[in-house]
This record gives structure tokens, sequence and C-alpha cells, in this order.
């Protein structure tokens, strides 16, 4: 295990009718006027935000408002958040959505107190500094309402990247699974597999003996496992919501990621998916993971094995360890496909001829020196070779 300082602030309020509480927590964490970023849709169609509203109105707190967050946020709405904030006043930003919005809200925080421009942060500044967020969860998937982490498209380019700092955590996170179940299983499912692809992207790791965090992402896993066809066949199943809530939170909150290197070649991989076809990052996630894992499986057989067996049930082959591995990739596969997840170009809406565009941008983008690195090192060709794998 290797060296680690674990920081984790967020006040996490969990349960039924939570999002009524949003008004004192604000003032409780020092804000004394709000921008309420979201969406759009059923957020507003729920009454979920009225609800917000007459929270912050009974505790006195003033509020302007800025919706149109995007699925993949873009940096222009984050450009006028900071604008907006600015001018008004704002000293603490309430995301009242999913990662999306989240992640939105985040960058605006930052980019309020920051004299430069917010992309330096999404090149690999640390951000040091930002207003307060707070969270109003609508979907499990991201675990942005419990990380330091955003991640922003930028319109110019469509390069889709992440930027991270301890100053981005969220003051607080509401957590109401109940505002998750009138989400269609497309999204519920998709949401599914990011919290999978999280748990995945700190499990394949090069740190020896990490056998605490390995046990904790093992037990998230196999709670999704049983977790998502039950909430896929019943939506309105609150306790399968409510575990699998949970589970996306502590699944990227870095618990289970502290003493060990990680991975994340699947995400900035599907990154690329993602910011040219504007496709759900879950589903892109679904078809991207078993071709990394494939591609990765021989840089170290057994920690592939050892999920396989821990999790998938399969059979230990001590002799061809290889043939557990790949089995239980095979698993992985076949139950994201069972809830409703694609499983290759076609079905994502990719193009085999947009390959050398998604090597290009995802290797050379924005800065970028030809490879991009996680339990592997991968450079173009090796990038091309998994692309293929996907069709």
């Amino acid at each position: 295990m290797e060296n680690f300082t674990y920081y984790s602030p967020t006040k996490f309020v969990f349960g039924k009718e939570t999002e009524n509480e949003a008004g004192k927590l604000v003032k409780e964490f020092g804000g004394s006027k709000v921008l309420i970023h979201y969406g759009g849709g059923s957020v507003v169609r729920s009454g979920l935000l009225d609800r917000v509203r007459a929270s912050l109105n009974t505790e006195g707190v003033p509020f302007v408002e800025l919706g149109g967050v995007k699925p993949n946020p873009r940096s222009g709405l984050v450009y006028e958040g900071i604008d907006l904030c600015r001018k008004e006043g704002v000293d603490f930003v309430l995301a009242v959505g999913g990662g999306s919005t989240i992640d939105s809200a985040k960058a605006i925080a930052a980019g309020v107190v920051y004299d430069g421009d917010f992309w330096d942060f999404y090149q690999g500044k640390w951000i040091e500094a930002a207003l307060g967020v707070g969270t109003i969860l609508t979907i499990a998937a991201a675990g942005s309402e419990g990380s330091p982490d955003s991640v922003i498209t930028k319109e110019e380019g469509m390069f889709k990247r992440g930027a991270s700092g301890d100053a981005i955590r969220p003051k607080f996170s509401i957590l109401n699974p109940a505002l998750t179940q009138t989400l269609p299983p497309h999204q519920t499912a998709a949401g599914i597999t990011d919290i999978m692809a999280h748990l995945y992207e700190r499990y394949i790791t090069n740190s020896r003996e990490v056998e605490v965090t390995d046990r904790l992402i093992e037990g998230l896993l196999l709670t999704m496992v049983h977790e998502g066809p039950r909430v896929i066949a019943d939506p309105d199943n609150y306790e399968a919501r409510a575990n699998i809530m949970w589970a996306g939170t502590m699944a990227h909150n870095h618990s289970c990621g502290v003493g060990r290197s990680q991975d994340w070649l699947s995400h900035m991989i599907e990154h690329e998916f993602s910011a040219l076809y504007d496709v759900a990052h879950g589903a892109g996630l679904a078809v991207t993971m078993p071709a990394v894992f494939t591609f990765e499986m021989e840089h170290n057989v057994m920690r592939f094995a050892q999920v396989a067996v821990r999790v998938w049930g399969c059979q230990m082959d001590f002799e061809h360890p290889e043939v557990t591995a790949k089995a239980g990739i095979e698993a992985l596969r076949n139950f994201l496909i069972s809830i409703g997840m694609p499983s290759n170009f076609k079905e994502l809406g990719a193009r085999e001829e947009d390959i050398p565009q998604l090597v290009d941008t995802l290797c050379n983008g924005d800065g970028r020196d030809g490879t991009i690195s996680g339990f592997l090192t991968l450079n173009e060709e090796d990038c091309t070779k998994i692309y293929k794998m996907m069709i």
C-alpha cells in the first residue's frame, strides 16, 4: 500500500424529502447569496426546483438561477455562470441535478475566484480555491456529489477533460433516492455502468498489497450486480435505488482509491465518444471497458482473474489464469448488456471511419504528447487497436 492523505469533508444528508433542508444547509456553510444551477426538464416538471426555491426563501437566502446544463456539460455555460456570479455577488453554488450539473457548478465555483481562464484547471492546474458548492442529486452515476473532480467539454475543439482539487468538494450533498425513481431505464442503467467503471478503474492497479480497498471495491461491485437488475425490473424500488445511490457516492469519493495507483484509461478513451457523439457517458463506458480490459489483461492477468472470481463467481484456473480473467471480462460485458447497455460501435452510434479522429484528439488534443497513461501507457497505435476491438 502506498502513502496517502485522505480528506473528505462533505456532509451527506440522505433520505426522503431531504431536499427541503437545502436552505438550512446553505446557511450552515456560510452561503449568503446562491446560484441555483440546473439542467431543466424533470427538475422543473417534478416540482423539485420549486421546493428548492421555497427552502431558500424560508431561510431568507437570496438566489439567482442558471439552467440549461446539458449532458457532457459545456464550457460556454460555465463562462456564463462565472459572469453571472460575479455580477450578482454570489458566494455559493447549489447544483440541482446529476453529475453534469454538479461538474458545471464546480467549474463555475472555481472560475469565479480565479483571475485566469477556468480552462487552465482542465489542462492540469490544481484547483486551490472556489466558492462553496452544495448538491441535490437526481441521478446515481458520476459520484461528483462526493468527489474533488469535475469534467467539462470545451466547445472549441470538443475536448472533454477533467480537473481536480479539494476546494471543489461539495460542502454538503443531499441524496434522496426517491428523486431517481422517475428516471428512464436507459439513464438508470448508464448510471449503474458509470458507478461500476469508477470501481473498476480503481481496482485495476499496479500497487501491491491493497487488500482493504480491494475488498471495499468488490463489495460495492457485488451490490451493483445485485441491485442493478432489481431496479431495472422495478423502477419504484426505493431500497434498491437507495443502495445504488450510496454505492455511487462511495465509488467516487476516493475512499476506494487510497493507497493505490489507479487506471482511468477507459474513462479517457470513452470521453472521446461522449465529446464527438454526445452519447451518455455510461453507455460509452459499457462499450469501452471490456475492450480496454481485454487489451490490458496481459499486464497483470491475476488482477483480472481475482475480480472474476471474487465478484463474478468464475472458477479459478491456476494453470491458465487468462481463461479466468477473460471469463470475468465477459461476465461484466454480459451484465451490462442485460441491463440494457450497448455492446459495440454500431449500437453506440459510433463510426469506424471516425477512429483516426478519436485517436488524434485522445492522444494529441489540447496539449497531450501522443500518449495516455494509467494501468499502462498507451500510444496512438494501442488506442487504435482498442477502438477497433469495439467494432
